[in-house]
């Protein structure tokens, strides 16, 4: 009998990652809920919890997992559900003191020196200023959010006084949901008066940005790939995660190192997870800066293309109590890349890439995957889960021999994909 797997916000891409899986005979893979209803708009975390109960309830089979590898929501709502149908899963507050920013830097001090000076904000307070054991450049973020949004990068106290009132039409989108899954637990006193809505700051950390990738099962806490995030020169937004990384092995297991003591720290076990840094060559000098309890879907196709088996495959695994099994360079190409071609200014889409120009664009470019990710008609400022310096037109994921070679590939790419925008300014 094969068994059935509930992917909380199921997309047709990683749909086909996980269909692809060595074992994945041995499997049906359930749509829960719709990523649309996910991750878009103002979201209702019990209404989505009941929505994704009914479906579950009515469900004629047997119920043998509850996945998800999004962020907030997602990463919240699997332990929940998987408590209430006697599923194996992560705590939910494991899963929350690592992803609660701030709870999750208090965690990481008693254990790691490796993380930036920070510090709550008072959003209430119209003239907060940086506190003294905080320097600029610094970053404002909300406690809980994903995919950089909300995140604003400040040098002085006039571009921070800017940010804070951003973050004060902002911080609730994503707070005011999270409020709800910390009112499910029993708060220490320091985080249980914070509430969802709250802002930190952080002093910006230097050099490269890196993510290792592991999971924690039965006391054991494995990193199983390391990738390099790679920003466009001329703003901090994502050009491309590439794998494998570039960085000396020493730091891999150094970050490796720093990455058990954390998880173990914050009781994180029966889960995948990835956490980001910063490593900067001239200095020596590591700094984590964010756990996430999952592992990343961006990276699903990279791991695909050079191990031969995507990372979901440690989600799986985990879920189902099982020792994951690791591959190593079994993939077609060497190195991988997921690639986003941004524009860096608001706009209307009046054309993008026609189906069939992206079928023809792929076989003439063998390695090559493209997504475009906007509508004809869309506005680009409307969308949601942008940083707040650039739109994503679309992802594009290249597989070669060297790094030359993705970039050759990403090139050729972005030279064939025929985008028509007409220029509109932001709030016009």
């Amino acid at each position: 009998m094969k068994k059935n797997i509930f992917v909380v916000g199921l997309d047709e891409h990683n749909h086909a990652a996980l269909r692809a899986l060595p074992d994945a005979d041995q499997y049906d893979f359930h749509q829960l809920l719709i990523p649309e209803e996910l991750q878009k708009g103002t979201i209702s975390v019990p209404d989505l919890l009941d929505k994704a109960q009914r479906q579950l309830d009515t469900f004629n089979g047997s119920i043998d997992a509850i996945v998800g590898y999004w962020d907030f929501p997602v990463s919240m709502m699997v332990p929940i559900l998987c408590d209430r149908f006697g599923l194996r899963s992560a705590d939910l507050e494991a899963v929350v003191k690592c992803e609660h920013k701030y709870w999750s830097r208090l965690e990481q001090e008693k254990v790691i020196d490796e993380h930036p000076a920070f510090a709550l904000l008072d959003l209430d307070d119209e003239h907060t200023t940086l506190p003294d054991h905080v320097a600029y450049p610094a970053w404002i973020k909300p406690i809980k959010s994903h995919s950089s949004e909300g995140a604003h990068y400040v040098e002085n106290d006039e571009q921070l006084q800017a940010a804070l009132e951003l973050e004060r039409q902002e911080v609730g989108r994503l707070g005011g949901p999270f409020g709800d899954i910390l009112a499910m637990l029993d708060l220490p006193a320091e985080i249980a008066g914070i509430g969802g809505s709250a802002c930190l700051v952080e002093e910006a950390a230097t050099g490269n940005q890196v993510t290792v990738e592991g999971f924690s099962r039965a006391g054991r806490i494995e990193v199983y790939g390391v990738i390099d995030s790679i920003s466009y020169r001329e703003a901090p937004s994502f050009l491309r995660y590439q794998y494998p990384s570039r960085v000396p092995a020493r730091i891999k297991d150094y970050m490796a190192e720093v990455s058990r003591k954390v998880i173990l720290a914050v009781g994180l076990t029966n889960s995948t997870f990835n956490i980001e840094y910063f490593w900067n060559p001239e200095t020596g000098r590591l700094r984590l800066l964010e756990v996430n309890a999952r592992h990343s879907q961006s990276h699903a196709t990279l791991f695909e293309m050079v191990d031969g088996v995507s990372n979901h495959k440690c989600m799986i695994d985990v879920a189902l109590d099982r020792d994951p099994v690791l591959t190593r360079d079994e993939g077609m190409y060497g190195h991988a890349a997921k690639w986003f071609l941004r524009r860096f200014s608001d706009g209307v889409v009046h054309r993008v890439p026609a189906p069939e120009e992206i079928v023809e664009l792929e076989q003439k470019i063998p390695g090559t995957l493209v997504e475009v990710t906007v509508d004809e008609g869309a506005r680009l400022s409307e969308g949601f889960g942008e940083d707040s310096y650039s739109y994503v037109l679309a992802q594009i994921f290249t597989g070669g021999r060297d790094e030359a070679e993705l970039i050759e590939k990403y090139d050729q790419c972005v030279e064939a994909l025929k985008f028509e925008i007409e220029d509109r300014q932001e709030g016009v």
